[in-house]
């Protein structure tokens, strides 16, 4: 088997998927298992065909090199055959949320300019509208039974006959900077945008995290409840295990507890990864205390994992869990504990590969014990840029650094603590959620004049989004009733988990609306700390 089509340029050739799959075929190592998936058991042999018979499909659509193909599917065999098949035959995966409304899916859909759209068939409800508000799709895909209404001109295919052509056997010639990959986020700014990453930066991750903090071998099952989507979870159930021959873990299903512990049971994962709202979850069930037995390891990111949480699920499971920090413009972790040096409360140190610096407001350099500032990042495995973000882009990435726009604090031992964020943005379960977006599917409400969101904290120290509305004359707040509104009309993850209703907001003299004001009141609401004032 020839590993790459042959080069027109001098530069040297280097193909994400062909690193993570063919290498291991041609180096003897076809035989090892490479996913474990509800219904099916792969082998290296056996994913190397998959992907090839992909890409085959996807060419005869009349995919070319560079061009986008969009996935909204649940992790399974076809979600990660077809990233690896998209990026083998030199194209863009672009895998997105799978939570997102029909309207969201469609801002996006549109915005990749992808032609070929691939969907679970769970997800057919959002996919129709999400279709309709893309003109430039001309092919969807659909991993099962499910139907789909499209206009004209739209085909619609069944996965099973997109494997059945002729594969394709040698991965296209991309070079480390070629495009391979994009992320959607909101996490710099209120609005979705694709980071857009290079096959290099998909090696780059493998090394510097899965090889330099967890020393993954092939003999390691890493299993993952944040979905391939995330840069946090396709870091964690594909590049990671593919990139050393060990073995990815895939569930379909909504994580839930009882999914994720009977998934552990059977597929006996040795390396754990979660978000600090999942491990608060795992800790108020009533799983056995030797759920995790076959975890060597447990990593936390996607938001700050109180210490209190990192003890008691220690003390519990036995099991110590890695807390750190990553981006979808870094593509994963880079500030993290280390294996038994872990700080708890603090996201560590600089993973090797990156480096850090703490800057004030006038972009000065902090470096002394006890500074804080708004956390930069250097590294390779960066985002090239935010498609057609020109100005965010520039304000985003400087230079070789990237302003993550997180507060940190430098502490005496050399670790980072995050101290949240330095703008408004803020995370539920570990995913990014622009007030602004909530704020505004709040005032198309006709009883809400005013709506303001903000992070106030909850019983596991977890910050959540909580809503400060103020009613139009003679109307009142409904709290369920916002909170519904809220869900029908976004992603539930976006949905504030309290209502707090005001007469009227606190604001500067210039009309600004003083959000650390709000902060400080709503500080107590979903613990029953202290009452609203």
């Amino acid at each position: 088997m020839s590993s790459l089509a042959p080069a027109t340029t001098a530069t040297p050739l280097f193909n994400a998927a062909e690193y993570l799959v063919d290498r291991h075929i041609r180096e003897g190592r076809g035989a090892r298992t490479a996913v474990l998936a509800a219904g099916r058991t792969l082998t290296y042999r056996d994913l190397a065909d998959e992907v090839h018979r992909v890409a085959g499909g996807l060419r005869l659509l009349g995919l070319r090199p560079e061009e986008r193909v969009l996935f909204c599917m649940a992790d399974d065999v076809e979600l990660l055959t077809g990233i690896l098949a998209a990026m083998y035959v030199g194209a863009i995966a672009v895998p997105v949320s799978t939570m997102l409304t029909g309207p969201e899916l469609g801002k996006v859909l549109a915005d990749s300019r992808a032609r070929i759209f691939c969907a679970s068939s769970e997800f057919a409800a959002a996919a129709a509208p999400a279709v309709a508000a893309a003109p430039e799709v001309v092919d969807v895909v659909f991993d099962g039974t499910g139907d789909i209404e499209v206009a004209a001109g739209v085909a619609v295919h069944r996965w099973k006959d997109l494997v059945g052509g002729e594969p394709v056997a040698t991965a296209y010639g991309t070079w480390v900077d070629s495009p391979a990959l994009w992320l959607y986020t909101s996490g710099t700014t209120g609005t979705p945008k694709a980071a857009m990453h290079r096959h290099g930066s998909i090696r780059d991750v493998a090394e510097y995290y899965g090889r330099g903090v967890l020393d993954i071998a092939p003999s390691d099952r890493c299993f993952s409840v944040a979905k391939l989507f995330f840069a946090y979870g396709i870091g964690n159930s594909c590049f990671f295990p593919l990139s050393v021959g060990a073995t990815t873990v895939l569930e379909r299903a909504r994580p839930t507890t009882a999914v994720i512990a009977e998934r552990i049971r059977t597929a006996r994962p040795t390396l754990f990864f979660a978000v600090p709202t999942f491990y608060a979850s795992l800790l108020g069930s009533d799983l056995p205390d030797d759920t995790f037995a076959t975890v060597r390891q447990g990593v936390s990111a996607g938001e700050a994992l109180p210490s209190a949480l990192f003890e008691r699920f220690r003390d519990r499971f036995g099991v110590e869990v890695l807390d750190g920090i990553g981006s979808t413009e870094a593509l994963h972790i880079f500030l993290s504990n280390r294996p038994r040096q872990v700080h708890p409360g603090s996201s560590g140190v600089p993973v090797p590969g990156y480096q850090v610096q703490l800057r004030d407001d006038n972009g000065v350099v902090l470096d002394a014990v006890g500074d804080s500032g708004t956390l930069f990042l250097k590294g390779s495995s960066v985002a090239s840029g935010y498609w057609c973000r020109a100005e965010t882009t520039r304000q985003v990435f400087q230079g070789e650094w990237l302003c993550t726009g997180d507060a940190y604090l430098r502490n005496d031992d050399g670790t980072y603590s995050c101290l949240g964020r330095s703008g408004d943005m803020l995370k539920a379960g570990g995913i990014w959620v622009s007030p602004a977006e909530v704020e505004e599917r709040l005032l198309q409400h006709p009883d809400i004049a005013e709506a303001v969101v903000v992070a106030a904290p909850d019983k596991s120290g977890l910050d959540k989004p909580v809503a400060c509305v103020v009613a139009h004359a003679g109307r009142s707040v409904d709290a369920e009733e916002l909170i519904a509104w809220c869900r029908d009309g976004l992603a539930a993850f976006k949905r504030p988990r309290a209502m707090v209703a005001m007469v009227e907001l606190p604001k500067t003299a210039t009309g600004k609306i003083r959000r650390n004001v709000l902060r400080e009141r709503v500080a107590g609401v979903l613990t029953g700390s202290t009452e609203v004032t």
